[in-house]
């Protein structure tokens, strides 16, 4: 790894990952227990999620998560309903979750405030427990991941996925899975290890400029939050999707040498990702494959291998960071700041 003085920002917090996750764990849950507890006496109907940019694909795993484990129906909110056509919906019976590192857009706060009219129990995941989302919920989760100065986010990313999975299985009551929380700093160290091995194989794609990054089930999150980074830090065209969406109609683009990547789980998707991979290959598609199963990573022409073990609904936390790795080996591969990327600013606020 290079020397500490002449890290960046970016890699800096990709290799905080697990000492945050830790920090949330040793630090957090009593809150989570609290706003569990709240939402056990409130009985909301449904969940709503309100985020932008990589807070809303923490939000598409929330959709998974709360929709198995907690049999909660999870909608995305749709901010500008709340601000632009001042036509909200009704979220009276609803707990509203507004997830933002910053805590500071006016139209995720929006969401909130009006939940609160409504009489909606409103919850802010956030790393800024000052802001003004934590200011208008009822309640917040603090993500604990210190400054974020890289304007891509990684560690408030799976911070907050990792808030969603606690507040998930503190609701559920389910100790099992509240012992397997304890277990993912040391699997996100494990993937922290293999960033040399990561950095190394992207030099063979330094001329890329489009891809599509796929998934299915409780990665469907992974495959947005991939691609956002590369499209934010590398300037490559990458395009999310749904295993099962790809092949109504995108599929057609697949030729010799386009490049998929592909993030596959232990669990119930496994069996048809592997199936769509071997169509791929046939396809002469350029494979570059997150996976903890063996037949999965030798389909691949870059294998990137994750722990075996966990199961799917843990895997996120996890899938996520070779795909984090590999977008900060290709901006320095294509000779970009992985700290400027052009255009952006850390805060966006949108209304």
């Amino acid at each position: 790894m290079a020397n500490t003085v002449s890290k960046s920002n970016l890699q800096q917090e990709i290799e905080e990952q697990p000492h945050i996750a830790q920090r949330f764990l040793e630090r957090e849950l009593p809150a989570v227990n609290e706003v569990a507890e709240a939402i056990r006496e409130r009985a909301p109907r449904f969940i709503v999620f309100a985020a932008r940019g990589s807070s809303d694909n923490a939000a598409r795993y929330g959709q998974y998560l709360f929709g198995a484990t907690n049999r909660l129906t999870v909608a995305l909110a749709t901010p500008s309903l709340f601000t632009r056509y001042r036509q909200p919906p009704n979220v009276e019976d609803a707990l509203i979750l507004g997830i933002s590192q910053s805590g500071q857009p006016p139209d995720i706060v929006a969401v909130l405030e009006e939940g609160q009219r409504q009489g909606a129990l409103t919850v802010a995941v956030t790393n800024n427990p000052g802001s003004p989302l934590a200011a208008t919920a009822d309640y917040t989760l603090r993500l604990w991941a210190g400054p974020e100065q890289s304007i891509a986010a990684t560690k408030t990313y799976t911070a907050s996925l990792l808030a969603l999975a606690s507040l998930s299985t503190a609701l559920a009551g389910d100790k099992q899975r509240a012992q397997l929380l304890k277990t993912v700093p040391d699997l996100m160290a494990n993937v922290i290890d293999s960033a040399p091995v990561i950095i190394e194989a992207v030099e063979r794609y330094r001329y890329m400029n489009e891809c599509v990054v796929i998934s299915r089930g409780y990665n469907y999150s992974t495959a947005f939050e991939i691609a956002l980074k590369l499209k934010e830090l590398t300037y490559v065209l990458a395009e999310p999707y749904s295993s099962a969406d790809f092949q109504h109609g995108p599929l057609a683009l697949v030729e010799h040498g386009f490049p998929v990547l592909a993030v596959v789980a232990e669990g119930d998707t496994a069996p048809e990702m592997l199936d769509f991979l071997r169509q791929l290959r046939e396809r002469e598609a350029e494979l570059v494959v997150i996976s903890a199963l063996d037949e999965a990573l030798a389909l691949a022409q870059t294998p990137l291998p994750i722990p075996a073990g966990m199961p799917e609904w843990l895997s996120p936390l996890v899938a996520v960071m070779p795909g984090q790795i590999f977008a900060w080996g290709l901006t320095l591969a294509k000779g970009f700041d992985p700290d400027h990327p052009r255009g952006l600013r850390k805060v966006t606020l949108t209304r």
